[in-house]
């Protein structure tokens, strides 16, 4: 039995544990929003069936009926193995909850946060369950894009991150285990680096808005759909030390010309802002529209990276 809160993030990963066969329970507070919940995963699972994307091997009927709700948080835990915090990137509040739950769970039940960037020093220090306390943190949305990172916080017990581990791995996730937390994970770390990068080219003139997402779209992000930079500057030499030895001057000199880490504000927000409204007017039925898109893009390149594994 898998527990969850019922937001977006929430409603995805449930999507995701009934793919894999297991059983889920959506907890919130309000009744409204489980009912809305439900109508939402209904919906987007007969358009992936229709599509043909659905995920696993039950039909949408079975994987639903694997889904129920609770408004009540001791009835929702009860008989739970695995519970998915995915409550607003808020601290206090998710403290709050763990503290909640750390009353009522048992010694065998891991209780997982899918935060982004909360430390889990900062949501779990004191919790008389801390080592089976642990961050699985998705990528937006977990449906389509696979990747969990497990963060351990220093008290979790090593058996904590091998269940999780196992279980993303069960469920058809593709989880990768950091050894010791840090801000940003390692996904945003890399994000934010290109992000930032990204923002000093467009306010340095460089390149415009729509260029510098080109740049990414039908250039690095072509590769790096399949293999990572690592692999990436092993695969563009004869191995990682011929790379280093060829490029290693030019990388660091390049490097040493970034900038300072920039406001994201000003001028350089007002251009991007222009930019991208352009391209996307920022309202909630173009923005939903293209969110669709992009998750049927995303299906079809999960697909094919499935095909190019088999082969």
């Amino acid at each position: 039995v898998y527990f969850l809160f019922s937001g977006l993030i929430g409603c995805s990963w449930a999507m995701v544990f009934a793919a894999g066969g297991l059983k889920v329970k959506l907890y919130d507070i309000a009744q409204q929003q489980l009912t809305s919940a439900l109508e939402n995963i209904r919906k987007q699972m007969k358009e992936l069936e229709e599509s043909g994307f659905l995920k696993g091997t039950l039909s949408v009927e079975q994987q639903l009926a694997l889904i129920s709700v609770s408004t009540d948080l001791k009835a929702a835990v009860e008989g739970a193995t695995f519970i998915q915090e995915c409550t607003p990137e808020n601290l206090e509040l998710k403290k709050k909850i763990f503290r909640q739950l750390d009353l009522i769970v048992g010694d065998n039940v891991i209780l997982s946060s899918s935060t982004s960037c909360l430390l889990p020093s900062k949501l779990f220090t004191g919790l008389k369950h801390v080592k089976q306390c642990i961050v699985s943190h998705p990528v937006n949305p977990p449906y389509f894009v696979p990747l969990v990172e497990i963060v351990p916080h220093p008290e979790t017990d090593p058996s904590t991150t091998e269940r999780t581990y196992a279980l993303m791995k069960k469920i058809g996730q593709s989880p990768v285990k950091l050894n010791r937390e840090i801000e940003g994970f390692v996904l945003n770390r890399l994000q934010y680096a290109v992000i930032s990068e990204a923002w000093r080219l467009v306010g340095e003139g460089v390149a415009s808005p729509t260029d510098l997402d080109l740049v990414m779209s039908d250039g690095l992000g072509m590769r790096y759909a399949f293999i990572g930079p690592l692999e990436t500057m092993h695969l563009n030499a004869e191995g990682i030390s011929n790379y280093c030895e060829r490029y290693r001057e030019g990388m660091r000199c390049v490097l040493n010309t970034f900038g300072p880490v920039p406001e994201f504000s000003g001028e350089i927000e007002q251009k991007v802002n222009q930019a991208m409204s352009e391209k996307i007017p920022a309202v909630p039925k173009v923005l939903d529209t293209r969110r669709k898109w992009r998750d049927e893009c995303l299906t079809g390149l999960a697909k094919l990276k499935k095909e190019r594994k088999s082969d």
